[in-house]
């Protein structure tokens, strides 16, 4: 029985790092599929400035000409996703374009996070054309120096009282 009990420890271990395998694996898939979506005519991927200071994790976007609707944000442990579309928009009277270098249409941008973060202190706005993401840090206890004291069984006040 005691060997049982070994062998199921083990194969939630494998289980463990085959799950953790395939979730890799679907995750690169999806950066690859997104990195496909962007060679589609009408994608664009609108620039990115990533920023830590102690407390918080800073993202701006550059996303000129969209409105705060056409935007969705999404927060997840282990990455940020913006995503929209941006519309072309003729001007009045305008028949045909002779040159058009501005990008229009689906964009989706995924910024991988490798620091734990307060999901329900994180903030998004978007003014004069640039999206501010902050995503306040969780405080981590990890590598923390805490002094524990030590005590000798002789401090320890006696208990035992002898009948004598």
């Amino acid at each position: 029985m005691r060997k049982a009990a070994h062998a199921t420890i083990l194969e939630r271990v494998e289980l463990e790092r085959l799950r953790t395998r395939v979730e890799r694996l679907f995750v690169a898939l999806q950066e690859a599929s997104e990195m496909e979506a962007l060679d589609a005519p009408g994608a664009w991927l609108p620039p990115v400035d990533l920023c830590e200071s102690p407390s918080c994790i800073t993202i701006e976007m550059e996303l000129p000409g969209l409105r705060a609707e056409a935007v969705e944000v999404t927060l997840t442990n282990e990455h940020l996703r913006v995503s929209g579309k941006r519309r072309k928009g003729a001007p009045r009277g305008v028949i045909s374009h002779l040159c058009s270098e501005r990008s229009y249409g689906n964009f989706v941008r995924t910024v991988p996070l490798r620091w734990p973060i307060k999901a329900s202190g994180a903030t998004a706005e978007l003014k004069n054309g640039v999206l501010t993401v902050r995503l306040p840090k969780l405080e981590d206890r990890r590598g923390t120096e805490f002094k524990i004291e030590v005590t000798s069984e002789e401090e320890k006040p006696s208990t035992v009282t002898s009948d004598g």
